[in-house]
């Protein structure tokens, strides 16, 4: 049987409102990850209130050996 780790990234936003993402930061992140084995699975955005987005969280799981 397979068995796996997962690992949650959190992702702020910036900006007096938020909303705000560094996707190449983001990325960088995520190819350094995915060299190590991590798969991102599932993402979604946090709210701190009405449409305005705190950032993402990002779950990864690699198979553990």
């Amino acid at each position: 049987m397979k068995k796996f780790e997962y690992k949650v990234l959190d992702v702020p936003s910036s900006g007096f409102f938020g909303g705000n993402i560094d996707y190449q930061e983001l990325s960088d992140k995520m190819n350094e990850l995915g060299q190590q084995g991590w798969e991102a699975v599932s993402m979604g955005s946090t709210n701190m209130y009405s449409n305005a987005t705190r950032g993402m969280i990002i779950i990864l799981k690699r198979e553990i050996n």
